[in-house]
């Protein structure tokens, strides 16, 4: 009787413990609104609709990769549920979409919403709500600011480095250059004509002979291409949307204009602004890169590329393999699984910026060799670095060294 007594007493004892353990385990999930053990909520805004719809295919591949993900078994024993809505990149419908995502649909955050002017329209309001508006889809300068908006950070790199290095290559390249500038009249087209300027320092007053802008809902640039040739521009900085800049390449084509043409990387996709404008007539334009190029043979067989051409085939195979749109909604839904792997079972909104902001040498897939995503608490600018890339009449090919563009 004794030892039935000792006996019982140890077991439970034991199952004392574990059940101790198992509360501690428990006690260990943190959760905010969006997350269940099933489940996590993710919000998105994109131009499915209107002149800038082209960029949408971002979006498009992200839903892509989390339902692959879902397939198998998601993150942690959650499923992705993404939540994407269209704003026609309008920013009143952002601000009616953001609202609808936050108190109705109650995300735990918004991720990758596309539009610098469209962010914008909702940049308060996310950190008033203290709901991360993470790996914002646009370059923009403001999206680096920890200090003053701590629920918002961006993901490509900044338009005005970008711009910056565009300066650069003018000033050693091109003798007497005569820049024209052809801007989207918006946040995005003013902080890469800002970079541009800085780069420029005190010779842009003198080499830029003309600042000509446009609104999104323009039917067409045209008029403004005209306009840069007769005042005998040899350097064009095409600061665009894809709709617009494949309609300057062929209006300057046609029209005999053959400046050095420097085009923004937000509209520098293959096919969605390069083969729509013709090849024939893109030959010799430079812009920049920090993703690999699916169409240079020379990725062929890197183990990051045949992953993406897996997944194209496997799981997206209406996405276009020409459309670096396509390889950005890879890479960035790629980033937003780590963040939400490192935070485990604290799903939390602070914790998730708290992830984000925690990224050390991360290589989200098919980033170029060299170029790696890092942030911390006061640096919220995950890529830094870009190479410059010359459009050869059949593909980009990439020339001089990875260049970390000046942050102002």
């Amino acid at each position: 009787m004794l030892f039935v007594a000792r006996r019982l007493a140890a077991l439970s004892t034991a199952i004392a413990f574990l059940a101790i353990c198992q509360d501690g385990a428990f006690a260990q999930k943190k959760y905010d609104t969006g997350v269940t053990d099933t489940e996590i909520k993710i919000g998105n805004i994109m131009p499915y609709s209107g002149p800038a719809s082209a960029w949408s295919m971002v979006g498009k591949a992200e839903a892509a990769y989390f339902r692959r993900l879902n397939a198998e078994g998601g993150i942690n024993g959650r499923k992705i549920k993404f939540i994407s809505y269209d704003d026609g990149y309008s920013p009143p419908k952002t601000v009616e979409q953001a609202r609808k995502l936050v108190e109705s649909d109650e995300v735990l955050l918004i991720f990758s919403s596309l539009g610098t002017p469209t962010n914008s329209a909702i940049h308060k309001y996310m950190n008033s709500k203290k709901v991360p508006q993470l790996f914002v889809a646009t370059g923009a300068t403001k999206w680096d600011d920890a200090a003053e908006f701590p629920w918002t950070m961006g993901w490509i790199p900044s338009y005005q480095s970008e711009a910056q290095i565009y300066a650069k290559y003018i000033l050693k390249s091109i003798p007497s250059p005569r820049i024209a500038v052809l801007y989207q009249n918006d946040d995005l087209g003013k902080d890469y004509l800002k970079g541009l300027k800085d780069g420029l320092g005190s010779m842009a007053q003198s080499m830029i002979v003309v600042e000509e802008s446009y609104e999104v809902a323009d039917p067409t640039v045209d008029a403004h291409v005209v306009k840069m040739k007769s005042l005998n521009a040899n350097v064009f900085v095409d600061i665009t949307g894809p709709k617009f800049a494949a309609q300057a390449i062929r209006k300057a084509a046609e029209i005999g204009w053959k400046p050095v043409h420097l085009l923004a990387s937000v509209s520098s996709s293959t096919g969605a602004v390069i083969q729509p404008a013709g090849v024939e007539n893109a030959q010799g334009i430079i812009s920049v890169a920090y993703l690999m190029d699916p169409l240079d043979p020379q990725w062929r067989d890197d183990p990051n590329m045949k992953a993406f051409d897996q997944f194209l085939e496997r799981d997206f195979p209406e996405g276009n393999r020409a459309d670096g749109m396509v390889s950005n909604g890879y890479n960035l839904a790629r980033t937003l699984v780590q963040v939400l792997k490192q935070c485990g079972d604290n799903l939390t909104r602070e914790n998730v910026m708290r992830q984000a902001a925690s990224l050390k040498d991360f290589r989200s897939g098919t980033l170029l060799p060299g170029i790696t995503i890092n942030t911390s608490r006061s640096d919220f600018a995950p890529l830094k670095q870009m190479q410059l890339r010359r459009f050869d009449g059949a593909k980009w090919e990439l020339f001089g060294p990875v260049i970390s563009g000046a942050r102002s």
